[in-house]
């Protein structure tokens, strides 16, 4: 069985340790079948790390979307993906949700404690990031994003009382190893790899999410 990340440790999966943000994404594109972006990236200024953006109030510098039409530039070609990060090396690695995969998000302590009992139940996971904002995303099979409201109404929770959102079609999730500000790098807290190159459906894991939700409240 696969050990949980707990630690500050990045777990650079698929990438090997010292590949580049270009070798990384060309990797996801190419393994993973994931549509892939480059996004904005840091620069340093007086010895602070500031987002390519300009904004100095970013509330997530260097690594959001670096112009308006992401969506359409986001690709799942490994050599388009080769070629935009050779313009812009340091650029953050996006993945845009509502295509290959949605993604769950929950708080990092309800998502660690969600993993833990997943992992009892012996349930078919996903990959699974952990942001240095403490938060956590669940991968799973593309429509989640409109099945999440009706599948926790249905285990007995008004929507509105968790804080489990799911990010589908328009939407993006930042993927490791990519660096957000000085807070930290987004992590595998479950790695990709080629037994859960297929994704669970939302149905299956939302149950231990939602209750993990509840407890965390």
């Amino acid at each position: 069985m696969e050990e949980i990340i707990t630690g500050t440790e990045s777990a650079h999966v698929p990438q090997q340790r010292g590949e580049s943000l270009s070798e990384t994404a060309v990797r996801y594109a190419e393994e993973r079948h994931w549509d892939v972006f480059p996004g904005t990236w840091l620069v340093t200024a007086s010895g602070a790390q500031l987002c390519s953006c300009g904004e100095p109030a970013c509330a997530a510098p260097g690594a959001h979307p670096a112009r308006a039409d992401w969506a359409a530039q986001a690709t799942g070609s490994a050599t388009v993906a080769r070629r935009f990060w050779s313009l812009q090396p340091s650029a953050s690695i996006l993945l845009p949700t509502g295509r290959a995969f949605d993604t769950i998000e929950v708080p990092e302590s309800a998502g660690f404690l969600a993993l833990a009992r997943m992992r009892r139940m012996d349930l078919s996971l996903g990959p699974v990031t952990c942001t240095p904002d403490r938060r956590m995303h669940f991968f799973v099979l593309p429509g989640a994003a409109a099945k999440i409201p009706d599948l926790v109404r249905g285990l007995g929770w008004p929507p509105a009382s968790l804080d489990l959102t799911a990010l589908g079609e328009g939407a993006y999730v930042a993927a490791p190893p990519t660096r957000v500000g000085s807070r930290g790098a987004v992590q595998w807290a479950w790695r990709p790899t080629p037994a859960n190159r297929w994704l669970p459906d939302a149905e299956e894991v939302v149950s231990p999410l939602a209750y993990a939700c509840g407890r965390d409240r």
